[in-house]
């Protein structure tokens, strides 16, 4: 009979993570955000508020949008994980990706990795939505540079880009 692991003791974390399965250690207070950063060498996922309230960290978990920063590293294990690093194919832009940058969709670049998943999310939901359903849906997204606007942009057009019309 083994002893119990003390609380605080690491652990061995199993993801699937952009289609391919990664491993690496967190300690259990450790979050999702800074073990695919630190952990993980994935560096695209930013940290923002570390309140879940801005959307800098957004990554997707078994296809569902979440906030990485809210969410520990040890409550992911064996879950799918997608990264903005895994979206575009190799050289190739992903549509979203491509729209956002045909559309000035960012500025600064900080809110983007976290924007794009989430409109990603957003297209498979609802492939062609009103600006108003852009808006609400990305309300949880914060950008402090573009107002906005070009971002709306960038999500009319991918959503033509993945319709292939455009």
């Amino acid at each position: 009979m083994s002893a119990a692991q003390p609380s605080d003791a690491k652990r061995l974390v199993t993801l699937t993570v952009n289609g391919l399965e990664r491993s690496g250690v967190a300690e259990p207070r450790t979050l999702l955000v800074d073990f695919l950063r630190h952990e993980l060498g994935l560096t695209g996922t930013h940290v923002g508020c570390e309140h879940g309230v801005c959307g800098a960290c957004t990554v997707r978990m078994d296809g569902e949008p979440i906030r990485a920063c809210i969410v520990l590293a040890v409550q992911a294990q064996g879950a799918s994980i997608e990264t903005i690093e895994g979206l575009a194919d190799g050289e190739a832009l992903h549509p979203i990706q491509q729209a956002f940058r045909e559309a000035h969709g960012l500025q600064c670049g900080f809110c983007t990795p976290g924007m794009v998943l989430a409109v990603q999310s957003l297209l498979e939901e609802n492939a062609d939505p009103s600006e108003q359903e852009i808006r609400e849906y990305l309300s949880g997204n914060v950008c402090r540079c573009t107002g906005y606007v070009g971002i709306v942009a960038a999500v009319q057009r991918a959503a033509r880009k993945l319709a292939g019309a455009e």
